[in-house]
């Protein structure tokens, strides 16, 4: 899974053509990785803003809004890709475009079989 993370707000702050080539950059991706069947889904997330975060709190559950962690960078969505090795994945998330222009970063994390035994 690539766990795509950036400021939040900071395409607003964009002239129109970095806007493109970031879109541009990420249609490219998206289309390659279709073609090729790596690409198992994905998707955008809201705004931070319109999040909520459940927790314990002593023995009630607490619901608070935004984001758990207090960070620049926000979770922002996600792939999953069915690649040939860790590699191949790190090799997508280094040509994502937020990761190219410096926006933010990408977290390449494998998924868990049913069994869990990766724990």
């Amino acid at each position: 899974m690539l766990l795509i993370w950036n400021r939040p707000g900071f395409v607003e702050g964009l002239s129109e053509q970095d806007r493109n080539a970031i879109f541009g950059g990420v249609d490219e991706i998206m289309k390659e990785l279709t073609e090729s069947g790596e690409l198992v889904g994905g998707q955008a997330l809201a705004d931070p803003s319109q999040t909520r975060t459940v927790r314990l709190a002593g023995d009630r559950t607490e619901v608070t809004d935004g984001p758990f962690m207090e960070s620049k960078e926000q979770f922002a969505g996600y792939l999953t890709v069915d690649c040939e090795s860790p590699e191949r994945a790190v090799e997508i998330a280094a040509r994502w475009p937020d990761v190219r222009m410096g926006f933010g970063v990408l977290e390449v994390r494998p998924l868990m079989d049913d069994a869990g035994s990766e724990m």
